[in-house]
């Protein structure tokens, strides 16, 4: 059977952000069966959609321009598969645009996020004391390893603000952090380290994902 390997860049946003990772993956192949696309199941005892997503999202998190691995099995224009499945998608998931992978998952080196934080103080003082974890000489988080369990791990040298915008009511930052299979620190390291250090208490934080980034620098694609 023909299989052609393709990638979907799509959108979560709106009530789709709680929507789990396990629940994004039972919601796309609902939508392949409902959309009757040629889509390739893999083989063997317990055949199933083959769906990868080179970069999972946190549940809570939006996401701007995400990915989702598939393949078929005839040839399709990707126009209208990008369009059957957004027939039957629910709110807050749409496909933007579907083409051949160029990249591998392996590849996958960076993340852009935009993140508000709101309340708690003003966005002056919340940008003083962001200005001030950033000038120490370690930030430490506590993180999950395979093999020691939750250890102290210092983000200062891979957290990288790009920008930083005082808005009416909330502070917006622009993050680069490490994504993929040599090191991973989503938004959530990075909000809870700035909460913690800061000791302000946020009424609310909004986190976006933007853009996924290759380890050469490239856009992921």
């Amino acid at each position: 059977m023909e299989k052609i390997n393709l990638r979907a860049r799509f959108e979560k946003s709106g009530r789709a952000v709680y929507i789990s990772h396990l629940d994004l993956m039972r919601t796309m192949q609902r939508a392949f069966k409902r959309s009757k696309i040629p889509v390739w199941y893999t083989e063997g005892f317990n055949p199933h959609i083959y769906l990868n997503f080179p970069l999972a999202l946190s549940l809570g998190v939006t996401g701007r321009s995400e990915f989702m691995d598939f393949a078929v099995t005839e040839p399709t224009s990707h126009d209208e598969l990008r369009d059957s499945l957004n027939g039957e998608m629910p709110e807050g998931l749409r496909i933007l645009e579907i083409f051949e992978p160029l990249y591998e998952n392996k590849d996958v080196g960076f993340a852009d996020y935009r993140i508000d934080f709101h309340g708690g103080t003003d966005p002056q003082e919340m940008l003083f004391r962001l200005n001030k974890m950033l000038a120490e000489d370690k930030i430490e988080v506590d993180k999950r390893s395979k093999s020691k369990g939750m250890v102290k791990t210092d983000i200062k040298p891979r957290i990288n603000v790009t920008e930083t915008e005082l808005c009416d009511g909330f502070l917006r930052v622009f993050v680069r952090l490490p994504a993929g299979l040599k090191m991973n620190i989503n938004a959530g390291v990075f909000t809870d380290a700035f909460a913690d250090y800061s000791k302000i208490e946020f009424s609310k934080i909004c986190a976006e994902r933007t853009k996924i980034f290759c380890l050469n620098g490239q856009d992921f694609i």
